[in-house]
């Protein structure tokens, strides 16, 4: 008797790292679009805001940067892998000469 739930069939495979860190870097870009809107009702409230809404401002790009790593991140995960035969150098004096 088995007491594990049954397998959904309809899924391919467990969510790898680069699925991990598109979600971080989707989470990451929706954080930059609230913080530039907070920071764009800052700006109407007077100069009295004026460091705060740079201060917002500074934390939407550092938010949108890091979005930006995470994303090359998880494409470099899923680039498929270069085989180590490819990776040598091929220059003249490595090839093979045939006797």
């Amino acid at each position: 008797m088995n007491h594990l739930p049954p397998t959904p069939r309809g899924r391919r495979r467990p969510p790898g790292p680069a699925d991990g860190l598109r979600a971080h870097s989707d989470a990451l870009r929706s954080h930059a679009e609230r913080l530039r809107s907070v920071a764009a009702d800052l700006g109407r409230r007077g100069s009295y805001a004026d460091p705060l809404h740079a201060e917002v401002t500074l934390l939407a790009e550092r938010c949108a940067v890091a979005a930006g790593g995470l994303t090359l991140a998880a494409a470099q995960l899923d680039a498929p892998r270069r085989s180590r035969r490819s990776r040598r150098p091929a220059g003249p004096a490595l090839r093979r000469k045939d006797p």
